[in-house]
């Protein structure tokens, strides 16, 4: 595990991060050293605009007071904030939203900043391509309407504890259809096993709201 601090924030990057950004970028088809330096470029541009995501969470909530840290792991990562005082609706739905908004932002400096160099070479301009391109895809990803995604945490916000059971609902339905397209169209397992994995937090959340 590799741990360091950035802006005094506590970060700790777990060995499963770097295995499932690997397996995104393709390492089980790298059979080339040239295949292989790609997907290192991967992972540094994936571990970049990440991180650059939870510092958006992270940031916000240690200006509203909170102590925080941030955790990259399998398929992400997450800041955690505890202690302070308690954070209102409004304050929360900010924090949420800090991540993915600053993550859009990097992804269009990126791509402002890689159309000034036409001499760039094309190592630099591929690492350039994939981090504007985790950037927005991750972004977009993560305000799909799923627990514990921003966009499952956004709406948990707007509807309110009283609508939990719907929000759930919503949560399940939405990863579902998310998989199932997902397979679909890229015939990919990994975002169906990722969503298929939120479906059943979901579900497993609502019984337990339901048998309260």
């Amino acid at each position: 595990m590799i741990s360091f601090s950035i802006f005094n924030i506590p970060v700790r990057v777990q060995p499963w991060f770097w295995i499932t950004m690997a397996l995104i970028g393709g390492a089980l088809g790298a059979d080339t050293k040239q295949a292989l330096f790609k997907i290192l470029l991967f992972l540094v541009a994936g571990f970049i605009s990440i991180l650059v995501h939870e510092l958006g969470h992270a940031l916000t909530a240690k200006h509203f007071g909170k102590r925080v840290e941030i955790v990259l792991q399998a398929f992400g990562g997450y800041a955690a904030y505890s202690g302070g005082a308690p954070l209102s609706r409004k304050k929360t739905l900010l924090i949420t939203a800090a991540g993915p908004a600053i993550q859009v932002l990097l992804g269009f400096v990126v791509l402002m900043f890689a159309g000034q160099f036409d001499g760039m070479s094309p190592q630099a301009m591929y690492f350039l391509r994939i981090l504007y391109g985790i950037s927005f895809f991750w972004a977009i990803l993560n305000l799909i309407p799923v627990l514990p995604l921003d966009g499952g945490r956004i709406m948990e916000s707007l509807l309110g504890p009283q609508r939990i059971r719907l929000t759930l609902k919503i949560s399940m339905a939405v990863a579902v259809g998310i998989g199932l397209l997902g397979l679909t169209i890229t015939k990919s397992y990994l975002l169906p096993i990722f969503m298929g994995m939120m479906a059943y937090e979901s579900y497993k959340a609502l019984q337990q709201v339901s048998y309260r």
